[in-house]
Order: C-alpha cells, then sequence, then structure tokens
C-alpha cells in the first residue's frame, strides 16, 4: 500500500512538473510574439512613371496618320529631384488621287533635369535637352543650361516654380551649324483641379546672351483627368517659337494633342 501511494506520489508531481513547464513554454512563447515589430511598409522614394500615347487616323478624301508618344519618369529623395522625360510624333498623308503619301510631322525630343534643394523652397538645377525635328529642318538642337530655382508656391493642391540660369545651345538648321551662349527663364505650374483631375502649364526663354533677336519659346499647356487608379485622359497643347527659324520654315510649330496616359 505504501508503494502504490509513493507511485501516485511521484505520479502526481511529474503531472504537475509537466503542467508548470508547458504553462511557461506557453507564456514564453506569446511574449516572442507580442516581441515581434510589425513588419515596416517601405518607405523608400519611389520612381513615379508615366507613358502616353495618342494617334489620329483618316480614310476616306484623306488619308493621313498622327501618332504621339512619350514617356516621363520622376524621383525626389532627401534634397533631390530628378525628372527625366522622351516624346515623339510622326506623321504622314496623301492626298486624294495621290500614290505617295508625304510626312507632315517627325520629331523626337528628350530631356533630363536635377534639382538639389537647399531648403524648403530653393534650389540649383542642372538640365538637358536635346530635339531632332525634320519637319523644321532641326537636324538636332541640344541645349545644356545650369541656373537657380524658388517654389513661389508648393502646397498639397499647388505648385509654382520659377527658374533662371545660363545655358548653351548646339543646333544644326539645315546645313547651319551654331552654338551660342543663352540664357534661360522659364516657370512651371500645376493645379490639382480635384482628387482626379490636375492642370499643368510650363514656358521657357532661351534668349541668345550676344543677341537677344535670336530667341527660342517653349511652352505648353495640359490638362489630365482619371479614369482609374493608372488610367487617364490627356489633352497638352504645346508650342515652340524660333525667331529665326531654318531657311524656308515657319517660326511658329503649334501641337494639340488628345490620348491615353498610363501611370505605373
Amino acid at each position: 500500500m505504501t508503494a502504490i501511494t509513493t507511485v501516485g506520489l511521484m505520479k502526481a508531481r511529474l503531472f504537475s512538473f509537466v503542467r508548470v513547464e508547458v504553462l511557461v513554454l506557453i507564456g514564453t512563447s506569446c511574449g516572442l510574439l507580442r516581441a515581434q515589430p510589425a513588419p515596416s511598409e517601405d518607405k523608400r522614394p519611389k520612381w513615379e512613371s508615366s507613358a502616353f500615347a495618342g494617334l489620329t487616323l483618316t480614310r476616306g478624301n484623306s488619308d493621313t496618320l498622327l501618332g504621339t508618344a512619350n514617356v516621363l519618369t520622376g524621383k525626389k529623395w532627401g534634397h533631390n529631384e530628378l525628372s527625366l522625360g522622351a516624346d515623339g510624333t510622326y506623321g504622314e498623308t496623301k492626298l486624294p488621287g495621290g500614290t505617295n503619301t508625304t510626312k507632315n510631322a517627325e520629331s523626337i525630343h528628350g530631356f533630363g533635369q536635377y534639382n538639389w534643394l537647399f531648403g524648403e523652397r530653393a534650389y540649383g538645377l542642372g538640365r538637358v535637352d536635346a530635339l531632332h525635328d525634320a519637319i523644321a529642318d532641326v537636324e538636332y538642337r541640344v541645349t545644356l543650361s545650369l541656373g537657380a530655382g524658388y517654389y513661389f508656391v508648393k502646397t498639397t493642391n499647388t505648385v509654382l516654380s520659377g527658374e533662371v540660369g545660363p545655358g548653351y545651345v548646339f543646333e544644326k538648321l539645315g546645313s547651319d551649324d551654331n552654338s551660342y551662349a543663352t540664357l534661360r527663364v522659364g516657370e512651371k505650374f500645376t493645379q490639382k483641379l480635384s482628387s482626379h483631375s490636375r492642370l499643368w502649364q510650363s514656358a521657357e526663354l532661351l534668349p541668345q546672351v550676344t543677341d537677344f533677336g535670336n530667341y527660342i519659346v517653349n511652352a505648353e499647356l495640359g490638362v489630365e483627368a482619371d479614369i482609374n487608379t493608372h488610367l487617364g485622359l490627356n489633352t497638352v497643347l504645346q508650342d515652340t517659337y524660333k525667331n529665326h527659324p531654318a531657311a524656308g520654315r515657319k517660326q511658329n510649330d503649334l501641337k494639340l494633342i488628345a490620348g491615353l496616359k498610363y501611370k505605373f
């Protein structure tokens, strides 16, 4: 009887020990689970990119084709702002009764701009632009510029900035090569009209330093309306004015473009 009692007591003590160990293990596990930090969101700056395409096609009394496309991307991190972009236009037409098509648009343009913010509003900048326009007889035009900029308005819905600085232009108009120092003066404006629509406008003046009668003006006005998170409708008016164009060419080139924009 004593042996049986002893065995019973040993079993009871073993059961109590195991139960305590299990409770301790469970408690420790729960503590470890609570101690695990929640996965943090990736707050690294990301590229904001978009692609735009527009197409006009007619058939009947006239056969025409006009296509436009551009790609834009940008990134902001710390005191840095970087913007890159490229766009192109191609068009051709065939008159009634004709057999050959004639090009009425053929251009490609690219740019890059880097801003270094000194504070909340002031910044220094470096910019490069490159253009080829076969119809305007611009074999190439490359503009390099440095300068300073300032955000006069910088809110969630409205941004207005101005830029000024020296630059240099290398160009070939027809068979003539030109290069000269220039002064670049520009401004940019964006306005959020609603949670799904925006308006933007930009303009720049590039006069030759030694001859202010020789200058270039580039301007753009656009509006965008979102269809969904990634797709939007864009309408853009672009104007380029060259006071001394290539021989036999007009001073002004105006484009009105409408199409779809994809953001990614």
